[in-house]
């Protein structure tokens, strides 16, 4: 595959795992947007236990990466951030001889047991420093559902820090209503940082290969012919 040498190791290395789990795909795909996309990102195609553990080893290194060591709690929004959330807490433990807490949310409340109420895993408490998890993001609405959720789990928001987020990829994409990327649009409205494994531009930097001027589709490979759908794309649809 391709080489861009000022990436760091773990983030070529995702990508080649996003493309041998067939969970990014070029081609043509009409996203839940209805832009037409000549790329397309599935992160339910993560099923086994070996791309679970791989996947929650790549999140580990960014976030660590990222925000380092200092924050608790690791939040998962339901569904898909429930065994995003778990299988990262098992990487950190493991790389970096480091506990932090899984929490996710429910849809709807638990009304009876011990473990009654909105929340599965730990509690959120006063003092705690949260990571918010998620998959990938393109209107960055969900954080909207998400930060209210975390910030009812304490008497004064004030008694707990949103340290950031982390999803597997930055579409770099406009956000709706405005021309800013989602992750920026989140760090707009809510004050922390939103980052990605990887963008978007890494991933066609990492596997463009120039001189190859037909349209076939490889798998791992972007050619001249795809590079030219992607770059019409963000011509439109890009954030500034």
């Amino acid at each position: 595959m391709g080489y861009t040498k000022n990436m760091d190791q773990y983030k070529k290395d995702f990508i080649d795992f996003m493309v041998e789990s067939k969970v990014l795909k070029f081609g043509s795909f009409t996203l839940k947007s209805g832009r037409h996309s000549p790329f397309f990102m599935n992160a339910g195609a993560y099923v086994t236990g070996s791309q679970l553990s791989r996947l929650g080893e790549f999140y580990a290194q960014a976030i660590h990466a990222n925000f380092g060591d200092d924050f608790d709690v690791l939040f998962g929004p339901a569904y898909k951030g429930i065994p995003l959330s778990v299988a990262t807490v098992i990487a950190y433990s493991r790389l970096y001889n480091k506990e932090i807490r899984y929490c996710s949310n429910r849809k709807e409340a638990k009304d009876h047991g011990a473990d009654k109420g909105m929340l599965l895993g730990s509690d959120i408490k006063k003092g705690d420093r949260i990571v918010i998890i998620e998959d990938v993001t393109t209107s960055g609405k969900s954080i909207d559902e998400t930060v209210p959720v975390i910030y009812s789990q304490v008497q004064d928001k004030n008694d707990i820090t949103i340290v950031g987020e982390m999803v597997s990829l930055n579409r770099m994409e406009k956000a709706q209503d405005t021309d800013k990327s989602a992750l920026d649009s989140i760090t707009d409205r809510y004050g922390f940082p939103a980052r990605a494994i990887v963008s978007m531009k890494e991933v066609i930097d990492y596997l463009y290969k120039p001189d190859n001027s037909n349209n076939i589709i490889t798998d791992g490979i972007i050619t001249d012919g795809i590079k030219k759908e992607i770059d019409a794309y963000y011509e439109e649809w890009g954030a500034k």
